[in-house]
C-alpha cells in the first residue's frame, strides 16, 4: 500500500487559449515542459515531482520540443495522469489538469503547484525499495533531474512544520567562508577536506547553512555546490 488515494482535480473548464499560446510562445523553461505524448507513468512522474519541488510549473501535453501543436488523445491521456498521480507519487500532490482545445487539437495541459510538501518523491516498481530510498526530483533549467541528499533535506526543511535549525558559526564555518570568498564556490568534498571532517558531517554543516540563508546551493550536472549568499 502507498497510502490513501490521490485526488486528482479534473477541470473541463479550459484556460484561455491566448494564455496557452503564450505558454508555448515562451519554449520550455524551469517552470515549462513539453510532452508531445504520454510516454510511461514513471517518467511522466518524474516531471511532476521536479516541477512540486521546484517552483511548480506547467507541463503540457500534446505539443513538441521545439512548441508545434500536435494534440492528444485527451481521455485516454487523462486516466493515465490520474493513475501516475495515484501510483508513483508520495507524499499526495493534487494536480489541476485542463483540456484546451487549440488549432482543433486537444492539449492537456497539467499545473503542479509549488509544493508546501516537500520533498515529493517516486514510487518506483521495484517492491524491495525501501521509502527512505525513493527519489527526489528538482527542475534544472529545461532538465528534471535528480535530488541529491542534501538537496533532499533542504527541501523538507522548507515544510511549514520542520524543526527549526540550530546554528553556531565557529571555526570550520570561517574557514568555509574564507574559502568561498577565494575560490567562490565549494562541494561537499572540498569542505570536508578543508576542515578535515567527515563527509557526512560536512553535508550537515552545508545544509544548516543552507537553511539558515547563509549559503546557495546549486545543482550542474548532477552535482551540488555551494556559494555564499
Amino acid at each position: 500500500m502507498v497510502g490513501p488515494e490521490r485526488i486528482v482535480e479534473i477541470r473541463h473548464q479550459p484556460m484561455k487559449r491566448h494564455e496557452l499560446r503564450d505558454l508555448i510562445a515562451g519554449g520550455e523553461s524551469s517552470t515549462v515542459e513539453f510532452k508531445r505524448k504520454f510516454t510511461s507513468a514513471e517518467k511522466f512522474a518524474r516531471e511532476i515531482i521536479a516541477f512540486a519541488n521546484t517552483a511548480g510549473g506547467y507541463l503540457i501535453i500534446g505539443v513538441d520540443d521545439d512548441g508545434a501543436i500536435v494534440g492528444v488523445q485527451s481521455e485516454k491521456e487523462i486516466v493515465e495522469l490520474v493513475e501516475v498521480a495515484r501510483h508513483y507519487i508520495t507524499p499526495d500532490l493534487d494536480l489541476e489538469t485542463e483540456i484546451v482545445e487549440i488549432e482543433f487539437l486537444d492539449v492537456v495541459v497539467v499545473h503542479i503547484p509549488n509544493s508546501a510538501r516537500k520533498p515529493h518523491r517516486l514510487i518506483s516498481d521495484d517492491p524491495t525499495e525501501r521509502p527512505h530510498e525513493r527519489k527526489a526530483f528538482i527542475r534544472q533549467g529545461e532538465n528534471s533531474v535528480t535530488a541529491s541528499k542534501e538537496m533532499t533535506k533542504i527541501l523538507a526543511g522548507q515544510n511549514p512544520d520542520a524543526p527549526p535549525i540550530t546554528l553556531s558559526i565557529g571555526d570550520r564555518e570561517r574557514r568555509l567562508f574564507t574559502y568561498l570568498e577565494r575560490y567562490g564556490k565549494a562541494t561537499v568534498n572540498d569542505f570536508a577536506r578543508l576542515v578535515n571532517i567527515s563527509k557526512r558531517r560536512a553535508s550537515q554543516i552545508l545544509v544548516k547553512l543552507v537553511r539558515a540563508g547563509v549559503l546557495h546551493i546549486h545543482t550542474d550536472n548532477g552535482g551540488d555546490f555551494y556559494t555564499l549568499v
